[in-house]
């Protein structure tokens, strides 16, 4: 079995390092600081056409996988943007599948394009507040009128609404029948985030300042018939078709961030000296950074794997989970050793493993919980009783 990065996947590396060594720590930093969308990061990812790393070439992307999609990312998250720098990117590699898979040629051609450019950005509304995971009980309403669908509800934990101009939701058509299952009548549409239709809130967080959450609410949108993807009613099932991408897309940028904090705490490490030694000399230093160094090495092999099994055509969901799982559960690890390894210069803002470790639980808690990828594979993998 061969480990090493083929010609493509290096020059992807290559490429990804001389991008992020125009944006230093302090860019990061300031933009955490200030709350400020990374507008100068997203224009130089979309001037390389990385925008569109997973998308049909016809449409002007790359027609490559995600195996180097999850490259792209980890390396992005690796070089000390973070999810900051990951986040603001992230919905272009997964959100458009359904446009890509579902889609008509005539919405394909007119949506995709500009995404890929970035002249256009998108958010996802698909959670809400007294749903969260369980998508089955989504209130947000699209009703049919003559000229397509009037949709209100609200949406929460909807990234980047703050900047987008398009909102791909899924919003119910129909109520399931009697044995339908729950997520029956749920409807897919790529359309325009129309402030004078939807009120934008941002939520203040703990961590990622630069990339915003909000919550949306949807009152009396006009959505027309074009805007709908696919079938009424089957929108679940499309997204469906992004979920493992999005799992794997995760993990890497969770392995990314692990992979800068231990690199951070090993220089310090080294450099630190404490009754006339460095603290890495020292065993309690060295034998926590080298338990994450093995995890994370660990966590690579596993998204590798998944990665390779999705982009082969083969059931993925197994791995895409564990990749997600493992590599969240890594990377905290690594950004909360990193913080005590500095002890207190690692609270310090100047030293940036505080915000690799706040920004460490996002993977951890989005955009599916620990606890519920365990009870995927418990049943899938593992074929035990559903629990819930």
């Amino acid at each position: 079995m061969d480990f090493s990065y083929s010609p493509t996947q290096q020059s992807i590396i290559d490429a990804i390092d001389a991008i992020m060594a125009n944006f230093d720590d302090d860019y990061w930093l300031a933009a955490d600081r200030d709350g400020r969308f990374p507008e100068e990061f997203y224009a130089a990812i979309a001037a390389g056409g990385w925008l569109g790393i997973a998308m049909p070439e016809a449409y002007g992307g790359a027609a490559l996988g995600i195996a180097e999609a999850a490259l792209m990312m980890q390396k992005i998250a690796e070089t000390g943007g973070g999810m900051a720098a990951a986040s603001a990117v992230h919905i272009n590699i997964f959100g458009p599948h359904p446009i890509v898979v579902y889609g008509t040629e005539e919405q394909r051609s007119a949506w995709l394009p500009p995404l890929i450019k970035g002249e256009v950005k998108c958010c996802f509304g698909v959670t809400e507040p007294d749903a969260g995971l369980d998508t089955g009980n989504i209130r947000t309403r699209a009703d049919k009128i003559d000229s397509g669908y009037l949709v209100s509800g609200q949406k929460i934990w909807t990234s980047t609404a703050q900047v987008a101009s398009k909102i791909l939701l899924l919003a119910r058509t129909s109520q399931p029948g009697q044995s339908g299952r729950r997520t029956d009548g749920l409807t897919l549409f790529y359309t325009d985030l129309d402030r004078s239709h939807i009120e934008v809130r941002e939520i203040a967080k703990m961590g990622r300042a630069a990339v915003d959450s909000n919550q949306i609410f949807i009152d009396g949108l006009i959505v027309p018939d074009a805007h709908r993807i696919g079938e009424e009613g089957k929108g679940f099932s499309y997204l469906l078709d992004s979920l493992n991408p999005e799992r794997i897309l995760i993990a890497a940028e969770a392995l990314g961030i692990g992979k800068t904090a231990l690199r951070r705490a090993v220089e310090y490490a080294g450099q630190r000296i404490v009754f006339d030694r460095p603290i890495g000399q020292n065993q309690s230093i060295q034998h926590p950074l080298a338990e994450n160094w093995v995890e994370l090495e660990a966590a690579g092999l596993l998204i590798a794997k998944a990665a390779h099994l999705y982009d082969s055509g083969v059931p993925a969901g197994g791995m895409a989970n564990a990749a997600k799982y493992f590599a969240a559960e890594a990377g905290f690890k690594a950004a909360t050793q990193a913080v005590m390894t500095l002890g207190g210069m690692g609270y310090a803002k100047e030293y940036h493993v505080e915000r690799l470790l706040r920004e460490s639980l996002i993977p951890r808690l989005a955009p599916v919980s620990a606890q519920m990828v365990l009870n995927y594979i418990a049943e899938r993998v593992l074929g035990l009783p559903k629990s819930y």
